[in-house]
C-alpha cells in the first residue's frame, strides 16, 4: 500500500518537474513474473524507472540503503522499506546465493523483480560489465527478461549530489522480452551465464545508447577512489612543502631585516664617534 501512496504523491510531481518520456511500456507483461533489468545511472533510477508502469517493481537494493545513520539514513531506510524493496548483501559467496533465493521468491509470487546487473551505479555514465547473478535468476526462474534503459538520469542526480537538478528530461525505454529458453537447464555453466549476461548488457546498451566498458563498475570506482586519495595526499604534501618554504622565506626575511638594522645601528655609532 505504501508503494502506491508514494507513487500517487511523487508521480505527478516528477511528471510536472521533469516531464519524463517512456517508450515500449507495452513490452512489460500485465501479469505474471518478469525480471526488469536496468542500467544504473543514479539514485533517481528507483523513482523514474517504475513511474510509467501500472505494476509494482520490487528491486533488490543494496544493503547500505537500509543501514545508514542520521537523518539521511533514516529517510533512506524508511523509504526503501516502505516501498517493499529488499536489501541484499553484495559481498559475494553465501550472500550472493541468498540474494538469488530472495529474487526467486519474488518471481514465484508472480511479481516484477528489478535488478541492476552492473551491481552499482555507473561512476561516469558509461555502461559496465554485468554480474552473472541476473543470468542465474533468468535461467532458474524461466521468467521473461525485460531490458529497461535509463537515459539522462545521471544528469538529474550525479554522484555526490543530494538535490535533484531541474531542466533535464529523463527517458525510459522498455525493450522486447529477451528469450533465453535455449539455455534452460544450463544455469551451472559459467560460460552460459556469461553469454546470457552479455546479451542482456548488449540490449541495455542498444536502449540507453551508452558506451560499453568491459570492466566491472565497482573496480573502476575503487580505482577512482584510490586515485582521488593519492591526489589528495599529493596535494597535502605540496601544501606542506609550500608552507615549509613560506616559513623559510619569512625566516630569511626576518634575518635579513635584523642584519640590516644591526648594520644601520653600527653605522650610526661610527658616525657619532
Amino acid at each position: 500500500m505504501f508503494y502506491w501512496v508514494v507513487k500517487a504523491i511523487l508521480g505527478p510531481v516528477l511528471a510536472v518537474l521533469w516531464q519524463p518520456r517512456a517508450e515500449g511500456v507495452e513490452n512489460v507483461p500485465r501479469r505474471g513474473p518478469a525480471i526488469m533489468v536496468s542500467n544504473h545511472l543514479s539514485f533517481s533510477d528507483h523513482f523514474f524507472g517504475p513511474l510509467p508502469l501500472p505494476r509494482k517493481i520490487t528491486f533488490l537494493a543494496k544493503a547500505e540503503y537500509f543501514t545508514g545513520t542520521g537523518v539521511k539514513g533514516l529517510a533512506s531506510r524508511a523509504f526503501f522499506t516502505g516501498v517493499g524493496q529488499i536489501p541484499i548483501d553484495r559481498s559475494g559467496g553465501k550472500a550472493s546465493e541468498a540474494a538469488l533465493r530472495t529474487g526467486l521468491r519474488v518471481l514465484r509470487r508472480g511479481d516484477l523483480l528489478g535488478i541492476y546487473p552492473e551491481g552499482t551505479r555507473s561512476p561516469d555514465g558509461k555502461l559496465y560489465r554485468g554480474r552473472t547473478g541476473v543470468a542465474r535468476l533468468a535461467l532458474e526462474s524461466r521468467a521473461p527478461v525485460i531490458p529497461m534503459g535509463m537515459i539522462n538520469l545521471e544528469k538529474i542526480m550525479p554522484p555526490g549530489r543530494t538535490v535533484p537538478k531541474l531542466g533535464v528530461r529523463p527517458q525510459m525505454k522498455f525493450g522486447e522480452p529477451l528469450d533465453f529458453s535455449r539455455y534452460y537447464g544450463m544455469e551451472e555453466d559459467q560460460r552460459v551465464l556469461r553469454a546470457v549476461t552479455d546479451e542482456i548488457m548488449y540490449a541495455l546498451m542498444e536502449l540507453s545508447g551508452q558506451e560499453y566498458v568491459d570492466r566491472y563498475a565497482q573496480a573502476v570506482k575503487q580505482e577512482q577512489e584510490a586515485e582521488a586519495k593519492e591526489a589528495k595526499r599529493e596535494q597535502h604534501a605540496d601544501d606542506k612543502e609550500r608552507r615549509k618554504a613560506d616559513r623559510a622565506r619569512r625566516k630569511d626575511e626576518r634575518r635579513a631585516l635584523k642584519e640590516e638594522r644591526k648594520a644601520l645601528k653600527s653605522s650610526e655609532r661610527k658616525r657619532k664617534k
